[in-house]
């Protein structure tokens, strides 16, 4: 099978403040160089990787350096890393919004993209003057627009405010569209960053199981960014990872996804009101060692990093575990702990929390937090704060076993047998 995208030692550099390199002279001669010669450009041999965290001494910067992937038609590729990492500048090339600093990019196909919110829409115009817009950009007839035209309007859900200048739409409404957009209009290739995150769960689902259509059904090819694992688990096939603008792995999408949390900093932002607030979330295995990457045949130990600024009477938490189909598992609360009630003090305290072993089943877990109280109101609710991955050791159910038991739970019980005559 030929690739649809091949992508042969793709990089882009940008220059952090001044858009010249600072003198007259050095730009002629930089243009010189690159446009008549036809050579490197000097000033980028001093570029450095694009690494956030540290101080740097250039100001030639590589968000990405050296790619170089294929993809087959029919492929759902997750692409995946860390801030910074290069991953919505890599669509922006593919997407031909912006051009490579080096290396080529060949495609065969029609590509529509959905970026960011506003991405290739006209302000001006009603949302049903870009649905035809955006089909003429990609080379479709009026008629061909026209028959897509109720499926659109009907996924986007946004019927009512469809001849009316999309630059009144709020960013969920401008997102609900351009996703109907890019997903119903004939093109082979489909790009989505992470824009999702702005809809409602219920359209997210939504938009999720369209893509998963579009690749699996219809044949067509989806690149898809986000932070969200279990999402992109929940379709892709395939995974690439990239860190400080490389790829470090491109493989099937759970080796991907594993390297990937096994491998990473675990960083943690810090929540916070003026009431309370979580200063750190942490999880380590049995050995003692920090870890989002934990065996089933282990303990999980949660440990939290909680301050309380104003004492409530029946201050508490919530910790609620979603498996990656966004089902809940279970919540952990304060009011039933050891049958008694825990109240939070005011102050700095540290929550810790045991999973036994053998209780959830093999996958990817995400974690929201909650202070609340015991009359139900919520104080401070962070959703989404970590993701974890629980395998199989291999063990519960014999030597040669290892991967997804049925159920939503794994339990391995004591069983009893008494003999009777």
């Amino acid at each position: 099978m030929k690739p649809i995208i091949h992508v042969e030692n793709l990089s882009k550099a940008y220059q952090i403040g001044q858009i010249g390199t600072g003198t007259i002279s050095k730009d002629i001669e930089r243009f010189w160089i690159t446009k008549v010669l036809g050579k490197e450009d000097p000033f980028l041999k001093i570029g450095e990787t694009n690494d956030r965290s540290k101080k740097g001494e250039s100001n030639i910067v590589w968000s990405l350096k050296d790619i170089n992937f294929e993809i087959n038609q029919g492929d759902a590729v997750g692409i995946i890393g860390k801030n910074g990492a290069g991953k919505s500048t890599l669509l922006k090339l593919l997407s031909r919004v912006t051009s490579p600093t080096t290396g080529e990019i060949k495609v065969k196909g029609r590509i529509a993209s959905l970026l960011e919110v506003g991405t290739g829409f006209h302000p001006e115009l009603s949302g049903r003057e870009n649905i035809y817009l955006n089909g003429a950009i990609l080379g479709m007839r009026k008629k061909e627009i026209t028959s897509k035209l109720d499926e659109i309007i009907d996924f986007s859900g946004v019927e009512r405010y469809i001849d009316t200048p999309v630059k009144r739409y709020s960013s969920g409404m401008y997102v609900r569209l351009a996703f109907a957009v890019a997903a119903h209009l004939e093109s082979e290739i489909l790009i989505v960053d992470e824009v999702l995150a702005v809809g409602d769960a219920e359209f997210q689902k939504k938009c999720l199981g369209k893509m998963g259509d579009i690749s699996k059904g219809e044949g067509r090819t989806v690149l898809f960014v986000s932070h969200n694992m279990p999402s992109v688990k929940s379709f892709c096939n395939r995974g690439i990872l990239l860190e400080y603008g490389k790829i470090v792995k491109d493989d099937v999408i759970d080796e991907v996804i594993t390297k990937y949390m096994t491998n990473d900093e675990i960083s943690f932002f810090e929540y916070e009101n003026d009431e309370c607030g979580l200063r750190s979330f942490e999880i380590y295995n049995s050995k003692g060692s920090q870890s989002v990457n934990i065996s089933n045949g282990e303990d999980l130990t949660m440990i939290l990093n909680l301050e309380v600024k104003k004492e409530k009477p029946d201050f508490g938490f919530c910790i609620a575990i979603y498996n990656e189909y966004d089902e809940l598992i279970t919540a952990i609360n304060s009011y039933h702990v050891n049958e008694k009630i825990v109240n939070l003090k005011r102050g700095k305290q540290s929550l810790i929390v045991v999973l036994p072993k053998y209780v959830l089943n093999t996958g990817l877990y995400t974690v929201n937090f909650h202070f609340n109280s015991i009359s139900g109101i919520i104080y401070k609710k962070m959703e989404r704060i970590i993701t974890f991955n629980i395998y199989d050791d291999g063990y519960r159910r014999g030597n040669k076993y290892s991967g997804l038991w049925p159920g939503k739970v794994s339990i391995v019980p004591n069983i009893y047998i008494n003999e009777t005559r």
